[in-house]
């Protein structure tokens, strides 16, 4: 089941406060960033943050679901609808998400190795 774009635009909403926040469809489900850096995963509309010690502290009893099968879990955010909440999290998670890797450059034409 596919991630309905009414439930994107709802979490898109609740976290309008924040800058940086955009996403990226991938396969009928949605990848959330933080200025650029992969936040959460929108996954049968089900809210998924990456697992760190920001998260975990704040969500201590949020159960660990994989986004999608063969994936590293993550935390099931339930509390969708506390916009500060929401906000917060994102807040506190920012400084310990992964930057983005970096993709390496396509060759040129007549370009040698």
């Amino acid at each position: 089941m596919a991630t309905k774009e009414s439930y994107l635009s709802f979490i898109l909403e609740q976290l309008s406060p924040l800058e940086g926040i955009t996403h990226r469809k991938m396969m009928g489900e949605f990848i959330l960033y933080h200025h650029g850096k992969i936040a959460a995963y929108l996954c049968d509309d089900r809210l998924l943050v990456k697992i760190l010690p920001s998260t975990t502290a704040l969500l201590p009893n949020a159960p660990q679901e994989p986004p999608y099968g063969g994936a590293k879990p993550m935390l099931l955010v339930e509390d969708v609808d506390n916009r500060d909440f929401l906000c917060h999290l994102f807040t506190a998670m920012y400084p310990e998400l992964p930057m983005p890797k970096q993709k390496p450059k396509k060759k040129q034409k007549g370009e040698t190795p």
